[in-house]
């Protein structure tokens, strides 16, 4: 006597959150069609970003439709959003990347501009846990809010570069849409007064131009910015840029040229071992950064800009995130 076949409602579904801007909607619903139907599962349900909302309302309506994974189909900015939202439901979130930096992709070795692939890894893949980070921002008004991000916060010329640099060259001409901002803060020599505290020790003072926090190491280009950072360690990397002058620029630009060649090869370190560490690049690690600024600074995570603010606590909840096939 054959089992019953199970009713539609027992059945595993999937959610897409889709940012439509960045992807050719047929392609992915043919591939999610695939794999639903070679699968047994129920019809999938869609959930699109709007260009009114940051992509939240489509992340609470995936987590909240009762699904088994949530692949999320956009850039950094829906896959944060998406994270935020996802999290503490312990729903699998699998990666389509489609935006223009795919930060956390590439972090994480994802292949890009492969939507067949993603999708049958959300599928079929395993799954990982993984760290999510949170930034705790409070404004000039007083104001405090919370966000999460995966792969790097970042105050001072980072969060400048974020805030003031035209999306529509960003988007076409990538980094080089950087080379405007980056050129007027090393011309000004603007810095920036930070008081901060790592964790449970006394709290220290310094300048720097920037302050990047990250749980993932490399940039665009396969830029090693900092090359200890893993995004499962359950710590946070920072780098503060701190140059005194022209030549300074100069060091931190070598500087970060080597860091591949100085954490990934043998040789390389042995090289750094015998190398002054750079004064131009002070990189540290914490489960928890707390920062307060003299004055109002820009801030940026994963990308996106998030205003002004006086003070910012980041922290790192290891394992807080499960990713599927990633």
């Amino acid at each position: 006597m054959s089992s019953p076949e199970p009713s539609p409602a027992a059945l595993p579904f999937a959610a897409v959150v889709v940012n439509p801007s960045g992807i050719d909607i047929a392609v992915l619903r043919a591939a999610v069609t695939t794999e639903q139907e070679t699968s047994g599962w129920a019809a999938t349900r869609w959930f699109e970003t709007a260009q009114d909302d940051d992509g939240r309302a489509a992340a609470r309506a995936a987590r909240d439709s009762g699904a088994a994974v949530v692949l999320v189909a956009g850039g950094d900015g829906t896959l944060r959003v998406a994270a935020e939202e996802l999290h503490e439901a312990g729903i699998p979130l699998a990666l389509v990347p489609t935006g223009t930096g795919n930060l956390y992709a590439r972090n994480l070795g994802v292949r890009l501009n492969d939507v067949a692939g993603a999708v049958h890894r959300a599928f079929h893949g395993d799954d990982r846990r993984v760290d999510i980070a949170f930034a705790e921002l409070t404004s000039a008004e007083g104001t405090t809010t919370e966000h999460a991000f995966l792969v790097m916060a970042g105050i001072g010329l980072d969060a400048n570069m974020a805030a003031n640099t035209n999306a529509r060259l960003k988007k076409r001409f990538g980094w080089v849409a950087y080379s405007d901002p980056i050129a007027r803060s090393v011309i000004g020599n603007r810095r920036i007064d930070v008081r901060y505290r790592l964790d449970d020790a006394p709290e220290q003072r310094m300048r720097a131009h920037t302050v990047i926090v990250g749980n993932c190491g490399t940039l665009t280009a396969g830029m090693l910015l900092l090359p200890a950072a893993k995004p499962d360690d359950g710590v946070l990397d920072a780098v503060a840029f701190r140059p005194d002058g022209a030549l300074g620029w100069t060091r931190v630009g070598y500087g970060l040229s080597m860091n591949r060649f100085h954490h990934r090869t043998r040789f390389g370190r042995l090289l750094a071992w015998f190398l002054p560490a750079s004064r131009a690049l002070r990189y540290t690690t914490a489960r928890r950064l707390a920062m307060t600024l003299d004055e109002p600074q820009q801030i940026q995570l994963d990308g996106d800009p998030f205003g002004t603010v006086t003070a910012a606590v980041l922290t790192v909840r290891h394992g807080g995130l499960t990713l599927r096939g990633a």
